[in-house]
């Protein structure tokens, strides 16, 4: 009995196997060009946001401005008093701030 079962599913899965082995794919040179042509395309759009980001490189607004305080790190002087005013040194970087008392950023 059991062996009578294990034939059946050899028999089984032979038929599959005969009835599915003879078929190949085949690629079609359009297929082809299909599967290759993203990288392509790729590139190309790429080549065209460089040329773009050069044409409008010369447009685009600095990010310094003019006469701009040079930044400092933490713990170094930002300010100096002269007189009753305080003239800045450097800006202090992100998250710190120059504190009036000790003139330094904190």
């Amino acid at each position: 009995m059991e062996s009578s079962g294990m034939l059946l599913c050899l028999l089984c899965v032979s038929l599959v196997f005969v009835m599915c082995g003879g078929q190949s794919r085949e690629v079609s040179a359009e297929e082809y060009e299909a599967k290759k042509s993203p990288a392509s395309t790729e590139r190309e759009l790429v080549e065209a946001m460089e040329e773009l980001l050069g044409k409008f490189q010369s447009t685009l607004p600095s990010t310094e401005k003019r006469g701009s305080i040079p930044l400092c790190g933490v713990g170094d002087r930002c300010a100096v008093r002269l007189g009753p005013r305080i003239g800045k040194l450097c800006d202090c970087g992100r998250r710190s701030n120059c504190n009036a008392f000790l003139l330094k950023c904190i």
